[in-house]
C-alpha cells in the first residue's frame, strides 16, 4: 500500500483509535474514582524503537513524558517476549511522580517485535508519609513505593510476587489491585487492535505509515516554528514554596527561534529545593512541547516527530532537573503548570495574538485518607479553575487546563464512595481578571469530614496571581482554609493537617488572567 494523504489520514486514526479504545477499557474496568470518574490516565502506542506513534486525547503531562518511561523499559531489558509486561513509576527512570504507574507491553508479529502499547494511571495511594501519596516530602522515599522497570508479566506468566509487593504498599490494596488489573486489560485491547491492523493492512504497510506519521508531525511542527519570528524571547515566573517554607522559586525560560528550529533554555531557574516541587526533565519537556502545540492553527498528531524540532535545556541540579533522591511529587502537577505559564509568557512576546494570558496555574491537589469503619479509605482529586483569556475570547470558567485534562469528580461519586460531604461546589464569581476579554472564574469546593482524617493540599497561585497580558488584569489568587469548631483558618498553598469529624475544608481556586485593556462603553 503506497503512502499518500488519504492512507496517512486513515492510519493516523487507526493508531489513535487503538489508544482511545485502551482508555475506554481502562476507565470501565477501573475501581478508583480518580481513574473512573476523573479520567486521570493516559494511553499511547509506540514503535519498536520506543518512538511514540499515537496517543489518545488524555493527560498532556503524561503523554509528553511517557516516551521516557518506554525508553527506560527498553534500555533495562535486552529482550522482550510475547506476553511480557513491564511496570514502573520511578521518576528518575522515566516516570513523573510515584502515584503515576506506567505499564508497557510489546506487540509481536511474525516472531518480531513491532510495537509497544503503554498506559499510565494515577493511583490514589502508593504508600508514603500521608494518604494519597502526595506528602510535603523532602526526599523521594517519603512519597511511596519506588518501582524500577520490572517485568510484571513474563511470557504471559504473572509475577505474583511483584504484584503483591506493589499492592501491599498501598493503604487501599483492593483498589490498587483492581486498577492495576484494569491497566492490564487495556493493554490486551491495545495489543489486539494493533494485531488486527497488521493482519488487515500488512505488517510492512503498517510500519511504513507509522514512520510517515512521525515525519508528517515533524514537518508540521517545523512549519509552526517557522511562523514564529526569529529572535530570543525571555520570561520569568516563580513558584511560591516547596511545602517546607514559602519562598520564591524562580523559573527562567529563554526561547531561541532560528528558522524552523527552537531551543528552550531553563538556565537561570532555581536550584533544586528541599521540598516536593522539583520536576524531572521529562515533565519540563512535556510542558514545553505542549505550549508549542498550542500555537498551531491545525491539529498536529502528537508523536515522536513533533518533539524533534525542539531542544529543551534543563541544567542538572536545578529544580527542573534534580539529583536523586530529591522529592518530586508535585513537580508533576504544580511545577509543570508554572513551566507552561513561563513558556507561554515568552511566546506571547513573539505571537501576541496567539498566546493566552495565564490560566489558574495549579492543579489544586487535594488528598484525604482515614478509617471508614474497619477499612482505610484514600481519595485524591484535582480541581479546575479559570482559563486565561486570549485575543479570541474570554477564558473558560471552572475547568481543568494545560497539563491536566481530567474532569472534576461528580459530587455523587465522591459522597457515595467516601465518608465526606460536599457542602458547596460553585463558580467563584469575579475571580477572573478583567480586560477586553475576561479571564475565566475559579471554583469553590467545600468538604465536610464525616470521620477523622489526614488531609494534604498541594496548590499554587495563592501568593502570585495568574498574570494578564496586553493590559489585561491578573486573576485572583486561590485561598485554602479549614474550619474547626466554627473558626476559619486560612492555610498555606501546601498544607497537611489532621481533621476531625465535622471539620470543613474549603478550596477556592484561582481565576484566569484577562487579555487586553478594558475599554468602558
Amino acid at each position: 500500500m503506497p503512502v499518500d494523504a488519504i492512507s496517512l489520514e486513515v492510519f493516523k486514526n487507526l493508531f489513535a483509535a487503538a489508544a482511545e479504545e485502551m482508555g475506554v477499557t481502562l476507565r470501565r474496568a477501573s475501581f478508583s474514582p480518580n481513574i473512573r470518574e476523573r479520567l486521570d490516565f493516559s494511553c499511547a502506542v509506540f514503535d519498536a524503537e520506543a518512538r511514540m506513534i499515537a496517543q489518545a486525547a488524555h493527560i498532556p503531562v503524561h503523554l509528553g513524558s511517557m516516551p521516557a518511561s518506554v525508553a527506560s523499559a527498553v534500555a533495562e531489558f535486552e529482550e522482550f517476549f510475547p506476553g511480557d509486561l513491564v511496570v514502573l513509576n520511578d521518576p528518575y527512570r522515566g516516570g513523573t511522580h510515584l502515584p503515576d504507574i506506567t505499564m508497557i507491553s510489546p506487540v509481536f508479529a511474525g516472531g518480531d517485535l513491532r510495537y509497544f502499547v503503554a498506559s499510565r494511571a494515577h493511583h490514589a495511594d502508593v504508600g508514603g508519609m500521608t494518604p494519597g501519596s502526595a506528602p510535603l516530602s523532602t526526599e523521594l522515599y517519603q512519597e511511596g513505593i519506588i518501582i524500577p522497570p520490572v517485568k510484571l508479566r513474563l511470557s504471559g506468566w504473572m509475577n505474583d510476587g511483584a504484584m503483591d509487593l506493589i499492592v501491599a504498599n498501598s493503604r487501599n490494596p483492593a483498589e490498587r489491585l483492581g486498577d492495576l488489573e484494569a491497566q492490564m486489560a487495556a493493554h490486551r485491547i491495545g495489543e489486539g487492535r494493533l494485531l488486527d491492523m497488521m493482519v488487515e493492512h500488512g505488517v510492512e504497510a503498517t510500519a511504513e505509515h507509522a514512520s510517515a506519521l512521525l515525519e508528517y508531525s515533524r514537518r508540521m511542527t517545523q512549519a509552526v516554528i517557522a511562523g514564529i519570528p526569529d529572535g530570543d524571547y525571555q520570561f520569568r515566573d516563580a513558584m511560591e514554596g516547596d511545602g517546607q517554607a514559602e519562598f520564591e522559586i524562580p523559573i527562567q525560560a529563554r526561547i531561541e527561534v532560528r528558522g524552523d528550529a527552537m531551543t528552550v533554555d531553563f538556565s537561570g531557574s532555581a536550584p533544586q529545593t528541599p521540598g516536593n516541587v522539583n520536576a524531572v526533565p521529562a515533565i519540563v519537556r512535556s510542558a514545553t512541547w505542549y505550549c508549542l502545540r498550542l500555537m498551531a492553527e491545525e491539529d498536529i498528531p502528537v508523536n515522536h516527530g513533533c518533539f524533534q524540532p525542539v531542544e529543551v535545556i534543563t541544567p542538572l541540579g536545578s529544580f527542573l532537573n534534580p539529583r536523586f533522591p530529591a522529592a518530586v511529587v508535585v513537580g508533576n502537577t504544580e511545577t509543570s503548570q508554572r513551566v507552561v505559564d513561563t513558556v507561554l509568557g515568552a511566546l506571547a512576546q513573539a505571537l501576541p495574538d496567539l498566546a493566552p494570558a495565564a490560566s489558574l496555574g495549579t492543579m489544586n491537589n487535594f488528598a484525604v485518607g482515614g478509617m471508614k469503619g474497619d477499612e482505610q479509605f484514600v481519595y485524591y482529586e484535582t480541581l479546575g479553575g479559570g482559563h486565561g483569556a486570549s485575543s479570541r475570547d474570554h477564558g473558560l470558567s471552572g475547568r481543568h487546563c494545560h497539563m491536566t485534562n481530567t474532569l472534576n469528580t461528580p459530587v455523587e461519586a465522591l459522597e457515595y464512595s467516601l465518608p465526606m460531604r460536599v457542602l458547596r461546589y460553585q463558580l467563584r464569581e469575579g475571580s477572573g481578571g478583567g480586560g477586553a476579554h475576561r479571564g475565566g472564574d475559579g471554583i469553590v469546593r467545600e468538604y465536610e469530614m464525616l470521620t477523622p482524617a489526614t488531609i494534604t493540599i498541594n496548590s499554587e497561585r495563592r501568593l502570585r496571581a495568574p498574570y494578564g497580558i496586553h493590559g489585561g488584569e491578573s486573576g485572583r489568587c486561590g485561598v485554602n482554609s479549614i474550619i474547626r469548631d466554627g473558626v476559619a483558618e486560612v492555610v498555606s498553598g501546601k498544607h497537611s493537617a489532621h481533621v476531625e469529624a465535622g471539620d470543613r475544608v474549603i478550596i477556592e481556586t484561582p481565576g484566569g488572567g484577562g487579555w487586553g485593556r478594558h475599554t468602558p462603553l
